[in-house]
């Protein structure tokens, strides 16, 4: 088993990882019905892949004696209304300054990203838009 989900009231959930037993609060968004206190379930989603995106290249850095701390993504939900569902991400990798100047690395690095197990696992119709700044 991975997680427990509970429902909690007031269109929450409270869900816990089996392994660790660490907690996350889920709220339905303001524009459904929700107060927008936490990530709503289709926010998690789209920052899972920009989390996903982020630990697989940095995976791929460690093989490469890379280290991309400080590296970070910008993450945009895109909903579409019929049927309601998340119709794009955009997320965007910014590198800070002095992580390489090697383009074959680079490459290799954005090409890691774009391959992630999450957006593998994303709806082929699903608009992704991904860019990447290497100060």
């Amino acid at each position: 088993m991975t997680s427990t989900v509970i429902y909690k009231g007031a269109l929450r959930t409270e869900m816990q990882h089996v392994q660790s037993g660490s907690i996350i609060e889920n709220d339905a968004p303001v524009d459904n019905h929700g107060k927008g206190e936490r990530f709503s379930p289709t926010d998690m989603v789209a920052t899972a892949l920009g989390s996903c995106m982020l630990t697989t290249m940095g995976i791929k850095a460690q093989t490469l004696s890379i280290d991309l701390t400080g590296t970070s993504v910008e993450i945009t939900k895109i909903m579409k209304l019929e049927p309601r569902r998340i119709g794009g991400i955009k997320a965007y990798v910014t590198f800070p300054d002095g992580i390489t100047d090697d383009e074959h690395l680079r490459e290799l690095l954005e090409r890691t990203a774009r391959t992630c197990p999450v957006e593998r696992s994303l709806h082929p119709d699903m608009e992704l838009d991904f860019k990447f700044t290497w100060l």
